[in-house]
């Protein structure tokens, strides 16, 4: 008797649950161009709820306050919009059903196709809401800063600023780094699924690798790897460390120790404690990149954007100043569409193969939609210019 009651029990509680449970709607965001799913493209209510398409351009709502009514969500997609209505409003009215299927049909308006998302967390979190993409998990990472890159020993090395974790709402500010493929990605066609091989620590959360001694945070750039005269191969970077409020206190240069897997004070450049001078950026810095001139000497570059600093490249002419030069001269670019002249930001510069030609991505300064400015590009013969929109 006592068994059967139990059991009558517990079927009622699950005939509870499944009826209580809510198939999602399904919104599928979709390049009106070329069928591509667009992901960060949000939806927002007039009482502002917020849905944000994930990197399969998928979103999954079970609100019950918005199932079965008739609704109107504003449409913001950075660079992907829909025509306006009288009033210039923009957006699309809905009834949302559970277990339904509705597409959004998108214009691209800028020449960059939105590919999606490779680092942080819910990368295809609304798609998981409706059982899709169950194969995918994500990395233990919330949100990194600027990202540094070097081919190093056959594998992409990547390495992260200031970063944050799940655990605690301090995270890691000595950097973070990981290892891929050269070429990560087998496709540009979305969805993008990027995995890393990061360094991690005890409890297989990424770690600090570049715990320079000093107080503060520590700061990386200028990562590249040069080898030296007898053909050993080094991974290096400049580094900075940080103090309240953000402010550099000291500059130098640290290598990677490849048996402790962490970067390792090299040499001090310059202290506010023992100069009278400021820190400047006539040193590596920024980010790298490879250039033969006309004569065949092979140079490492650096800036950030446009090189700034250039040593002969290899490890011997990197840990000495007195081989650094500085790269004179400014750079001016204007707008191919009104001939404006944009203020360089952050960025870096790289030799494209498939437009055989030196190209440029950079935020700019300034800009007219924020005052971080739009992303930017703009292509050259030469890494030192002159550069064209």
């Amino acid at each position: 008797m006592y068994r059967s009651i139990l059991s009558w029990i517990v079927c009622l509680f699950c005939l509870i649950g499944t009826a209580l449970s809510v198939e999602p709607c399904c919104i599928e965001i979709i390049d009106d161009e070329n069928g591509w799913p667009v992901p960060l493209v949000e939806l927002r209510t007039i009482n502002n709820q917020r849905f944000i398409s994930d990197n399969a351009g998928v979103i999954a709502i079970d609100e019950p306050d918005l199932l079965g009514l008739k609704t109107w969500f504003h449409l913001r997609g950075h660079g992907y919009s829909i025509a306006k209505d009288g009033f210039g409003y923009e957006g699309v009215r809905m009834t949302l059903q559970p277990g339904e299927r509705i597409a959004i049909r998108v214009k691209r308006k800028l020449p960059a196709k939105r590919l999606g998302r490779i680092t942080g967390s819910g990368l295809f979190a609304e798609s998981q809401k409706l059982g899709r993409m169950t194969d995918w998990k994500d990395q233990p990472i919330f949100g990194c800063d600027s990202v540094q890159n070097a081919v190093y020993e056959g594998q992409l090395f990547w390495c992260w600023g200031d970063t944050n974790l799940s655990t605690y709402p301090l995270g890691r500010f000595h950097a973070v780094a990981a290892k891929s493929a050269v070429q990560p990605l087998k496709t540009f066609i979305p969805p993008v699924q990027l995995r890393y091989k990061y360094f991690l620590d005890s409890n297989s959360l990424p770690r600090n690798v570049a715990k320079i001694p000093g107080d503060g945070p520590t700061w990386i750039d200028g990562l590249v790897s040069l080898k030296d005269q007898n053909g050993h191969e080094h991974l290096v970077a400049s580094y900075s460390k940080i103090k309240k409020p953000m402010t550099i206190y000291e500059t130098g240069l640290c290598v990677w120790n490849k048996e402790n897997e962490k970067f390792e004070h090299y040499h001090t450049l310059w202290n506010d404690t023992n100069s009278l001078q400021k820190d400047t950026q006539d040193r590596p810095f920024g980010h790298a990149c490879f250039w033969t001139d006309l004569q065949g000497q092979k140079w490492v570059l650096f800036g950030d954007p446009f090189p700034q600093v250039r040593c002969p490249a290899t490890f011997e002419a990197w840990s000495n100043p007195d081989s650094w030069e500085k790269i004179s001269g400014t750079v001016t670019i204007h707008a191919v569409s009104d001939g404006r002249k944009i203020v360089p930001h952050r960025g870096a510069v790289s030799w494209n193969p498939y437009r055989k030609r030196w190209v440029t991505i950079f935020t700019q300064q300034g800009g007219e939609s924020s005052l971080i400015g739009e992303l930017w590009y703009a292509e050259a013969d030469s890494p030192l210019g002159p550069w064209e929109n």
